[in-house]
């Protein structure tokens, strides 16, 4: 069987992210979302999930924007000067490697992260990571032991399925270079964390069979996603997808992805992609299927 999550990412952060991601549930193929704690919208991101049943929701654990969930006394090291969470992946790797990023800090901040969500009345579906960073060498174990703390069943394991990239990457209107780039970021991540899903099976903790979207990110087509569905494994697959409205709060923040989100909104709820999807008899499903599988 053929199974296949769409999640949307960055629930939370905004106003209109957070009316394009419940847009592409109700009327597209999204299925799941991952849950900004620290995001300037998430009381209504909340408040959205609960009117929303059927929408999968998982915790999306932050290092690189925002201010901090924890007690910023004791998450020093993840601040910048304006006491806000501030690193990429590749700072964050490149700290990790002299020694100077604090994983017992890293640990409080996403575990105050996790209590946030479910605090607020959302059972978390899965754990994954802002701009993948739960991926790195000792962040994606962190991630996997509050998985277990938790009781959260599933995590995102972000190593793209090469043929399902080459699919995804049809369409014209891309830019190269951005593609290029995040490609070779999602190869990296690969050699970085090429055993994160045997190490997940050992916590006892569920995956996707497949997971695709890192090189695509802000560059979606309609062609791209259709030969993607073309191409879909047997087994279950996620596709990771940045649908929203580019509203004045998103202009003020530092992403890259802005018009992008309308245009990936557009597509996902496409009525030809759609029908494709249910007439190729692909199952949408979320994370907690996956665990139910398990």
């Amino acid at each position: 069987m053929k199974n296949l999550i769409v999640n949307a990412d960055d629930l939370g952060w905004t106003e209109g992210v957070n009316r394009g991601i419940l847009e592409a549930f109700h009327h597209g193929i999204v299925t799941s979302a991952s849950l900004l704690a620290n995001g300037a919208a998430f009381a209504s991101a909340v408040e959205a999930v609960r009117s929303a049943p059927g929408l999968g929701v998982g915790v999306h654990l932050n290092l690189s924007d925002g201010p901090p969930v924890a007690d910023c006394i004791i998450v020093t090291s993840l601040l910048n000067t304006n006491g806000e969470l501030a690193g990429g992946p590749e700072s964050l790797l490149f700290r990790r490697a002299r020694g100077g990023l604090a994983l017992a800090e890293v640990e409080s901040e996403w575990d105050a992260q996790i209590q946030k969500v479910r605090d607020a009345g959302i059972a978390p579906t899965h754990l994954d990571g802002h701009k993948h960073v739960h991926m790195l060498p000792g962040l994606f174990e962190i991630a996997l032991r509050l998985a277990k703390r938790h009781d959260v069943g599933a995590i995102r394991v972000s190593l793209e399925e090469s043929s399902l990239r080459a699919a995804l990457s049809a369409g014209s209107k891309q830019n190269a270079a951005v593609v290029i780039k995040q490609g070779v970021q999602a190869r990296g991540l690969k050699l970085l964390a090429r055993d994160a899903r045997e190490q997940a099976e050992r916590a006892g903790i569920s995956t996707t069979d497949y997971f695709c979207g890192i090189a695509q990110t802000g560059e979606l087509t309609r062609e791209g996603l259709e030969q993607f569905v073309k191409s879909l494994p047997e087994g279950a697959t996620e596709l990771v997808c940045h649908p929203g409205y580019a509203d004045a709060a998103l202009r003020k923040t530092p992403t890259r992805l802005q018009d992008s989100r309308q245009t990936e909104l557009q597509i996902l709820t496409d009525t030809g992609i759609r029908n494709l999807v249910a007439s190729l008899g692909i199952r949408l499903i979320d994370y907690g299927f996956v665990v139910q599988e398990a």
